[in-house]
Formats: structure tokens, C-alpha cells, sequence
């Protein structure tokens, strides 16, 4: 019996780098040793990017990576490297421009073919082995692009020159610095509304993927105007989105996008920083309309990811969940036939739940028609009605069901969980569920987001070296890789510990915030254009076309670096008014200003950001710990808007050296501060006379300007 050899991906830290050690492709990992081969031997690169959650990409490796004789061609004529683009964002980032600039559309997996010095000539995404769904044969590519490397080597060194200009171009503003005005923020909304699918909530039409931050730019909005049209927009999307088959019906969470305009059939892989945005957007749906449901959801995504995706033992959140538990599905973990639905549910059980989730013969899948995607097709009102049963017993009913057939799935081999803990989306994860520990008064949360918030300053923040990318990867037989942190881990980690010293008032997240956003401002700003790269500009950035500066204004499926950097500086300055973080914000979104509304919903950090700008900051201090504290507390927290902080102080905490720079001038100052729980209401550096009465606090945080 022989052992297939490995190749050298056995030595890589990325889960999904480390599926393909058994492949007979010669794979590199990107770095020097790749591109002094490919010099050497003069051959052109192979690129492939992927990730571990990716179907497509497990498709295109086992059709095509796994084969020996498309194996064979790619080792004699290309030097052929593997990226996780999960591990390596600021690759991919400018890879997927460079291939949507060549082909039109980008995605993964990502397929590009590269100089020696890793500059892009041609590229696509999946290459069927054969002729197929209108692309040409993967075998016939590689042979068709060899050939053209060796003889029309002009042709593709003009081609590469000619796509590096257009990541040059891509995401780098013109470097005009426009003055910022709330008009801007009202176009980025015009565009929201604009693109509003009336029927099926979200936004455009088929593929649909979440957008957070333009709904909770819209969130916002009404909780200042009371703008019917808009309220309709985010309860009508967060509605049918929660009852749509993108949404996980036993389980909870979110997978990442619907291939349908109606949500039902998603690509069923589940990622962490859709969820801890999407959590976001239902705690602050439910804090301005007072809907149940938002909160039901929001509580629901919460267990999803304490079960799924978090180290309940430890603190952290792991990355992703997996679509698929092998190479021959699409989904069947999570879906059903009526006949296994049938087999763990009694006759009243499945006549509920299959008219509740529209489980039926036929299902919506096309590889096995007879698979259903559970959502929601008919409301447990209408199944009353219909079956003659009283309310209460539909829902003992559908309660049944639901906890027998997620016991059944259960018992299914489960979809792979990267356990891989990336810094940036676990801080994503941390202000999620702090924000919604504190508008849900669950304290389990809060707990957890602490400890994992903990774990990121202990494992990836050095006061030396700054910020890692990566806390822990999923393998734990794995050598762990030492990448250096980007601008969203800076962002998203400071961001987050101001959100802890928000719920804890413990000064040391305060300063561990403005210690990592004065790191981030010495390797990300530009002195001389303003706003923030996305990577350092250190010499080991500078292979392939990791020189080519960007400086992300659009929201990807994660908030966009650079109004999120602009939203903490404006954060921190609140704190201790400090002019030089005020202006480097102003001047980050001032580069953005005369062309945000062209990136429409895309634009919707940005549009928070401006908002925050615009308008002053205010601060909701409650001092006490007794009842009336308590009241006082829950009344506050039911408000939401952006720029509007809360934070509960102990009386022995509303002291000068316990506080930031602003409040330690205010706050020690007020009259009859130790006589009884109060809270005080702040902007700037004034605050309204303190109170004791939940409803003239609410009033007074409803005063604020608009």
C-alpha cells in the first residue's frame, strides 16, 4: 500500500491551504520562494484563492486539482500557488479587481495567471474540467495561456501593465478632499431607496446578500425622522430575511447569501461577520420600533453562534461554518425530504411544520429536487385557521417539530467548522454582542464578548509589534503564521474596546483603544493624500501587487477600513477632543465626499460615518447601582442612534482618573453627584442637569439634535 506523497501545503497554517496537501498539484503558499521560481524558470503563475467554506472552490479542487493529468500540465508550465483569502484579505482584495477588471465578474474561486513578478494578465473563477456552463474547458485555458506567454510576450506584459493600472484606480480616491456635508448621507439613502425590492425586502434582485451597514444607516435615519418609507425598508427586509431560507429555521444564524430575490435558497455556508452584523441590525431594529420579533431573532442568532461558532471555554469566535460535509452535496445537511421529515415527526407534528416551512415532495433544490429548504411559507395564524387548532396548539406543535428534526439533523456529519479566530471579525463578533447585551439585558453575552475581547489584547495585540490578523487557526497541529494585522483588525479591535468600556466603564479598554488607534495611524495613514491604507507599506508587502496602495472606502461583505477608522477616531474624540484624530477624520471622508452616492448601498459605513461627523456626540452617563440605577439603565438602552453613548458609572468610579479626558472634567463636577442614582445627559463639554426619572431621561435623549 502506497501513501500519496504531500506537497508542500502540508506545512501551512490555513485550513483551507491544508485540503489540498494531498492534491499532485506542486502548490506554494505566496512568498518569495513562489515568485523565485516562477523568475527563475521563467513561468507564469497560477493563482488560485479560495476558502475552506467556499463550494465552488472544493468543486474546482476535486474536479480539476485532483486530476493527474491537468496536474501534469500545471506542473510542467506554471509555478502554481494556493491563498486563503480569509488569511490573506489585502491579496485577495487586489486580485478580485484585477480578474473582474479582465473578465467582468470576480468571486471564488478566484482563477488568475500571473507574470513572474506577479502582475495579472487573464484570469475568471471556476473552470468546469470540461466544456460547460459556457466556459471553456480548464485544460484548454492552461494550455491556450502557456502558449501565449511564450509567444506573445508583448501582448501580455502591455495586458498586466494595463490591469495593474486599473487596481490603481479601482478603490483610491482622486485625492480631492471635498467638504463633507449631510447631503452626502442623504443621496447614499436616496440610493438605498431606490434599490429597495418592494416584494421581497432587500436590495436589487437575484443573487440577494445582506447588507448591514446601509440598514443600519437606515435604522438610524428613522430613529431621527420617523420616516415611514424608511422604517418600511428595514422592517420589511429584516422581516422576510429572517423568515427566508437564509436563515438557518432550526439552528439560527444567517448563511451568507440567497441565490433567489425571495431569501429561500441561500449558499448555506455561514460566516461569522454576517452575523455579528446582522445581529446588530435586529438589536437596533427592535431598540426604535419596540418589535418582539427583532429581539426573538436576535436572540436566536446569539445561540446559533454560542453553539456553533464561539469557545465557550476560552472567549473567541470561530470564522465559518461550512455548506456542504462532502464533495458530492450542495446543502443536504441543512435541508429536507418530506420522507425525513416524516420519519422523526408524529402525523400532527408534520401536517403543522410542513405547511409552516413548506416542506412538500418537490422541493427548491436542483441537484435533488425532492430536498426542501426550510422557511417560512405560511404564518402559524394562517395554520390555525386552516387546520382548525387553537393558536396555542400550533405552536406546541411547531415547537416540536422543530426541536425533534434539529435533534434528527444532528445526528447528521456535520459541515466543517473553521475554528480559524481572525481578529478583526472576533472584534466584529465582541461589539455585536455587547451592543445587544446591553439593549437585551443579557448578561451572558456580555460576559462572553468580554472574555473574548480579552483574549484578542492577550494573543494579538503586542505593545511592541502591534496587531496580528490571526489569534488562532483552526488545526491545532498546525505551525501558527505570524501575519501582520491590516487596517479592519485595528479598526474593528479599537471600535470594540470602546464598546467594553462603554459596558464596563473599566478605563483600561478606553486606553487600550487609543493605544491601538495611534498604532493604526503610524502604519496606515497617509501624511500626504490623508485616509488609511488597507496594509502596511513595509518592502515584504510588495510582491505580486501587494504594492499597489488601496484605500477601501466600500463596504465588501465586511464594513469598509476607512470610515470605520474615520467612525473610531470620531469615537475617541468625543472622549478627549482631540483636534489632530478630528481632523485626520474629517480628512478621510473628505476623500470620498463628491463620489460616495456613486457607491450607493455600498457606501453605508460611510454614510454612518458622516453622520457621526455631523452631528455632535452625546453621552448618557448613569451614576449608581441601586434600583433607581437599574431604571434608569433599561431606559437609555431601549434608545438607539449613531454617536449616542451609555455608560453606567459606580459612584466610586465618577472620579477623574477613572475617566476620559472629557468626562473627567465634567462628571466629578456635578452637584449632588453622591445623594442619590441620576444620570446626566452630555454633549460636548456640557451636560443637562442630572435626573432621576426614566421617562424625563428618555425625553431628554430624544431632545438631542437630529
Amino acid at each position: 500500500m502506497t501513501t500519496q506523497a504531500l506537497n508542500s501545503l502540508a506545512r501551512a497554517s490555513s485550513s483551507y491551504l491544508r485540503s489540498a496537501m494531498h492534491q499532485p498539484i506542486q502548490w506554494h503558499e505566496w512568498g518569495e520562494e513562489a515568485f523565485a521560481i516562477a523568475k527563475r524558470e521563467n513561468k507564469p503563475i497560477l493563482l488560485d484563492i479560495g476558502a475552506v467554506w467556499c463550494h465552488w472552490c472544493h468543486v474546482m479542487d476535486r474536479e480539476s486539482y485532483d486530476d493527474a493529468d491537468i496536474a501534469h500540465i500545471v506542473n510542467e508550465r506554471f509555478v502554481a500557488v494556493k491563498v486563503d483569502r480569509d488569511e490573506r484579505p489585502d491579496i485577495d482584495s487586489r486580485y478580485q479587481i484585477a480578474v473582474s477588471a479582465i473578465s467582468g465578474q470576480g468571486g471564488w474561486p478566484l482563477t488568475a495567471f500571473l507574470t513572474p513578478d506577479g502582475k495579472p494578465f487573464y484570469g475568471g473563477t471556476y473552470f468546469p474540467p470540461q466544456e460547460h456552463y459556457g466556459r471553456p474547458s480548464f485544460r484548454r485555458v492552461l494550455l491556450s495561456i502557456s502558449d501565449a506567454y511564450r509567444e506573445k510576450g508583448e501582448d501580455v506584459a502591455e495586458q498586466a501593465r494595463l490591469v495593474e493600472a486599473a487596481i490603481a484606480k479601482s478603490d483610491a480616491p482622486a485625492g480631492n478632499e471635498t467638504a463633507v456635508s449631510s447631503g452626502v448621507v442623504d443621496e447614499i439613502v436616496q440610493s438605498a431607496i431606490k434599490m429597495f425590492d418592494s416584494a421581497n425586502g432587500g436590495f436589487g434582485s437575484a443573487p440577494k446578500f445582506p447588507h448591514p451597514s446601509i440598514l443600519d444607516l437606515l435604522i438610524d435615519r428613522f430613529s431621527r425622522t420617523k420616516d415611514g418609507t424608511i422604517r418600511e425598508i428595514f422592517t420589511s427586509t429584516l422581516q422576510k430575511m429572517a423568515y427566508g431560507g437564509v436563515y438557518d429555521q432550526l439552528a439560527g444564524g444567517f448563511h451568507r447569501y440567497s441565490v433567489d430575490e425571495r431569501w429561500i435558497v441561500p449558499h448555506f455556508e455561514k460566516m461569522s461577520y454576517d452575523n455579528s452584523e446582522l445581529l446588530k441590525n435586529y438589536v437596533h431594529a427592535y431598540q426604535v420600533t419596540g418589535l418582539s420579533f427583532f429581539a426573538e431573532v436576535a436572540r436566536d442568532i446569539i445561540r446559533w453562534i454560542n453553539v456553533w461558532l464561539s469557545d465557550q471555554e476560552h472567549g473567541g469566535f470561530y470564522a465559518s461554518q461550512d455548506a456542504d460535509y462532502s464533495m458530492d452535496d450542495d446543502g443536504d445537511y441543512f435541508t429536507w425530504t418530506l420522507d425525513e421529515a416524516n420519519a422523526v415527526l408524529s402525523e400532527h407534528e408534520l401536517a403543522v411544520a410542513a405547511l409552516h416551512y413548506d416542506i412538500n415532495e418537490v422541493g427548491e433544490m436542483h441537484h435533488n429536487p425532492a430536498k426542501n429548504v426550510l422557511y417560512v411559507r405560511a404564518s402559524k395564524e394562517e395554520i390555525a385557521k386552516r387546520l382548525k387548532l387553537s393558536s396555542g396548539e400550533v405552536n406546541r406543535r411547531l415547537d416540536s417539530a422543530r426541536k425533534k428534526m434539529y435533534a434528527a439533523r444532528l445526528q447528521r456529519p456535520t459541515p466543517y467548522i473553521d475554528k480559524t479566530m481572525y481578529t478583526g471579525w472576533n472584534a466584529m463578533c465582541v461589539s455585536a454582542y455587547l451592543q445587544a447585551a446591553a439593549a437585551l439585558q443579557i448578561d451572558a453575552a456580555r460576559h462572553f464578548a468580554l472574555r473574548s475581547l480579552d483574549r484578542i489584547l492577550s494573543e494579538a495585540w503586542n505593545n511592541q509589534s502591534g496587531m496580528q490578523h490571526v489569534i488562532e487557526y483552526s488545526d491545532p497541529h498546525s505551525q501558527k503564521r505570524s501575519i501582520n494585522g491590516m487596517l479592519e483588525d485595528y479598526a474593528f479591535t479599537a471600535n470594540a474596546c470602546l464598546d467594553a468600556y462603554e459596558a464596563t466603564a473599566d478605563i483600561t479598554y478606553y486606553r487600550f483603544a487609543d493605544r491601538i488607534a495611534a498604532r493604526m495611524q503610524d502604519k496606515f495613514w497617509d501624511a500626504q493624500g490623508g485616509g488609511f491604507f488597507d496594509s502596511e507599506r513595509s518592502i515584504e508587502q510588495k510582491l505580486g501587487v501587494l504594492g499597489t496602495p488601496r484605500k477601501p472606502f466600500q463596504d465588501s461583505p465586511t464594513p469598509a477600513g476607512n470610515p470605520a477608522a474615520a467612525i473610531l477616531l470620531l469615537r475617541l474624540n468625543a472622549y478627549d477632543h482631540n483636534q489632530e484624530i478630528h481632523d485626520r477624520a474629517t480628512r478621510t471622508l473628505a476623500l470620498l465626499a463628491d463620489k460616495a452616492s456613486q457607491y450607493g448601498i455600498f457606501a453605508g459605513t460611510y454614510g454612518i460615518a458622516v453622520v457621526m461627523l455631523q452631528l455632535p456626540h452625546s453621552q448618557v452617563v448613569i451614576l449608581g447601582e441601586d434600583e433607581t440605577a437599574d431604571q434608569l439603565y433599561a431606559a437609555a438602552a431601549g434608545s438607539f442612534r449613531f454617536g449616542q453613548t451609555l455608560l453606567r458609572l459606580k459612584k466610586d468610579q465618577a472620579v477623574a482618573q477613572n475617566l476620559p479626558p472629557n468626562l473627567a472634567t465634567t462628571i466629578p463636577n456635578l452637584p449632588g453627584l453622591l445623594q442619590k442614582s441620576v444620570a446626566v445627559v452630555c454633549s460636548g463639554s456640557s451636560c443637562q442637569p442630572p435626573t432621576s426619572d426614566p421617562n424625563h431621561l428618555a425625553q431628554l435623549i430624544s431632545s438631542q439634535p437630529k
